[in-house]
């Protein structure tokens, strides 16, 4: 087999290219399927303090909430960010596996232990 190549590199090239091609197609006409995009499961926490500014935002809101957040089961990590505008986000993601409906009752039965700390004009 080897020497029919050694004889006739043309035929081996194209043998190559062809090979080469067939492999590409195959990559794109893969079902997605295949490759399926798992995101694990998260909750945002958005609340806004009219008139506030970023600072006492995070002083008198986000760091409540993050305090009754923390420790969730199933929490992998959180983010929060708090803008000049007065409105704030807590991303909590959780671990694949965690049940999102369990998630979002959990965050929810924490977050209702601090809403009476929280100033009056913070929505939720």
């Amino acid at each position: 087999m080897f020497s029919t190549f050694l004889r006739r590199p043309v035929f081996a090239i194209v043998i190559s290219v062809v090979i080469l091609f067939l492999g590409g197609l195959a990559i794109y006409t893969l079902p997605i399927s295949q490759f399926p995009e798992i995101s694990p499961p998260m909750v945002i926490v958005r609340a806004s303090y009219p008139g506030a500014s970023a600072k006492v935002l995070t002083e008198s809101v986000l760091i409540p909430l993050e305090q009754a957040v923390n420790g969730v089961p199933g929490m992998k990590y959180m983010t929060s960010d708090a803008t000049s505008a007065g409105e704030c986000n807590i991303q909590i993601v959780f671990n694949l596996g965690t049940s999102p409906d369990q998630a979002v009752v959990n965050i929810n039965t924490r977050i209702a232990q601090v809403l009476n700390r929280l100033p009056l004009l913070v929505q939720r």
